[in-house]
């Protein structure tokens, strides 16, 4: 065991040494790397979701209105694009989340008198469950299946539920959630679950100004830092941890060539923190952890990356200022 990061499991049968929980299991793996590390898909608390929504009102987070516009702009020309490629399809989103961005498509959908089920996707049955509630009431004409669980076991079933062929929705630049390498094994894996003639819409948040991007992840009003340091404090409630939040700062980094913007919390001092009664780890001054990665695009990277995971380019939709695109491939 090296001397920079030293973690200690006594063989006391603790609640926590024993635990199955994969979010424990997950936490250890990353602290106990060499660089350490946190998986972001665990920001996602109920505190985080909170923070999460006031980030995308920041005025520095332009992702959110950028791919708004389009979706509310342009919902007439995507959906006649879907219907020249496509005789008829079912529509599945995979992250539904609360339908927001998609509702605007789905509401044109109706209107153009389309025969189609929407199958949201989300690893949230609570999401599920009030978008099977609620989305009805606003769209009172949308027939509606929501799938609980992980993406491909549920594109899976919904595959089995209707023959029809797929527009699969992937919004919000949640690709940009992947490394480039991840990326095209998401895609590739993705492509494997879908058929011929299926179509992906997904979004990419395109390279631009470095400043503004990095802006967009450190707002003047902290709440991207408290979005960060949120994840510490959730592995306090849930964990039985000691993080001191005050013992770390927020620190992002954009890097134009690659488009890589990636974000860390960084140790202020050197500190041990103890998670449960028999585990600690220890905390060089100024040593960090990695904590996600929003990956920036140009259009010949987004073109390259249909073409290598087996989909076919076919539209481009931007906001005005060609900040933001929604790619739509079909599969090869």
């Amino acid at each position: 065991m090296n001397t920079t990061t030293v973690i200690t499991t006594l063989r006391n049968h603790s609640a926590y040494a024993k635990t199955s929980n994969t979010f424990y299991k997950d936490v250890l793996q990353g602290l106990t790397a060499s660089p350490k590390y946190l998986d972001s898909k665990y920001f996602y608390d109920a505190h985080g979701d909170l923070l999460f929504q006031q980030i995308m009102h920041c005025p520095e987070y332009y992702l959110t209105n950028c791919e708004m516009e389009i979706l509310t702009q342009q919902a007439s020309t995507i959906v006649n694009t879907l219907k020249k490629h496509t005789n008829g399809f079912d529509v599945v989103e995979l992250g539904a989340g609360d339908a927001t961005k998609s509702f605007h498509l789905l509401q044109q959908l109706i209107a153009a008198a389309i025969d189609f089920t929407y199958f949201p996707i989300d690893i949230s049955g609570n999401v599920i469950a009030t978008l099977k509630k609620q989305l009805p009431v606003k769209l009172p004409h949308l027939q509606l299946h929501g799938l609980h669980g992980e993406y491909f076991d549920m594109l899976q079933e919904a595959a089995e539920i209707s023959e029809k062929n797929k527009v699969v929705l992937f919004m919000g630049a949640n690709i940009g959630n992947f490394t480039i390498e991840t990326a095209r094994q998401f895609c590739k894996q993705l492509r494997n679950y879908l058929r011929p003639g299926d179509l992906l819409l997904t979004g990419f948040d395109l390279k631009k100004n470095p400043q503004q991007i990095l802006n967009a992840y450190n707002d003047k009003q902290g709440i991207t830092k408290a979005f960060n340091l949120n994840l510490l404090q959730r592995i306090n409630r849930e964990l039985g941890a000691d993080f001191n939040t005050y013992n770390f700062d927020h620190y992002p980094t954009y890097d134009p060539g690659t488009g890589a913007c990636k974000s860390y919390l960084v140790s202020l001092v050197k500190q041990r923190v103890n998670i449960g009664e028999d585990t600690f780890i220890d905390f060089r001054e100024n040593e960090t952890i990695y904590m996600e990665i929003s990956q920036k695009y140009s259009l010949e990277e987004t073109d390259r990356l249909a073409a290598i995971t087996g989909f076919t380019p076919i539209a481009q939709f931007f906001d005005k200022k060609r900040w933001f695109v929604d790619c739509l491939w079909k599969c090869s």
